[in-house]
């Protein structure tokens, strides 16, 4: 039997079992009409779950119905990005000696920055590798605060609507923040190693020193993306 063929038998079983449970339900409501007295029929009645719960909706048929048409591309590609996330956690929890469930956090926040300010989240995460080795309580001799070294007295404005300079201590913060203000350096200087260079407050130094080392952690990340890309073995 085919995967096409399996899928839309499964969807069969499954509406079959819901109808039954249906007629179920519609068959007790009758006994209860005929062998209660009106004022229990009527308690009866008012506390059996409605029937709109038990149906099987034609939309909800046609979308199982059709998984196996449309489904297995799809969930390929998710699978290809949870794999990517999940050797990314692996690689920084082993690397920097990190709790992995804490990495987990951190990375999925710098997922959502890299989405939300059009960054590529491994750039972002190479970002903290260097600026604190993933120590979200991190603070430098200039006041840099948190997983992405945040000066806070340079970024007010953007902290204002997270609660100001204390927020950064928060990972979720601090790396939402961190990458607005790389985003904004690319922007303004069309260059990425310019704009790391600017980030990591090096931007006069005759040598992109700083930019090199986070563009070495980057690749060490993106050898991790490109493996998850590879289909896995049946």
């Amino acid at each position: 039997m085919n995967t096409t063929t399996l899928v839309v038998v499964r969807a069969y079983s499954v509406a079959l079992r819901a109808l039954i449970g249906t007629l179920a339900i519609v068959g007790l409501a009758a006994l209860a009409a005929f062998f209660v007295l009106p004022a229990q029929r009527d308690t009866l009645l008012k506390h059996l779950p409605p029937l709109a719960a038990f149906s099987v909706s034609a939309e909800s048929f046609d979308a199982t119905a059709t998984t196996a048409a449309g489904m297995i591309q799809t969930g390929a590609a998710e699978g290809a990005r949870e794999r990517e996330q999940r050797a990314v956690i692996e690689y920084i929890a082993r690397r920097y000696r990190v709790s992995d469930q804490a990495v987990a956090g951190f990375v999925a926040t710098a997922y959502r920055a890299g989405a939300e300010y059009s960054v590529d989240p491994l750039l972002v995460l190479a970002v903290v590798a260097i600026e604190s080795r993933y120590n979200p309580v991190a603070e430098s001799t200039v006041g840099a605060k948190g997983l992405m070294q945040v000066i806070p007295k340079y970024h007010l404005e953007k902290l204002m609507d997270h609660g100001g300079e204390q927020s950064l201590l928060d990972p979720y913060v601090n790396i939402m923040v961190g990458t607005q203000i790389l985003r904004e350096y690319q922007r303004r200087l069309g260059d990425t190693e310019a704009a790391l260079q600017m980030y990591g407050g090096a931007f006069d130094e005759p040598t992109p020193q700083y930019a090199n080392k986070v563009l070495a952690e980057k690749a060490r990340l993106e050898a991790l993306r490109q493996k998850a890309k590879k289909p896995t073995s049946a």
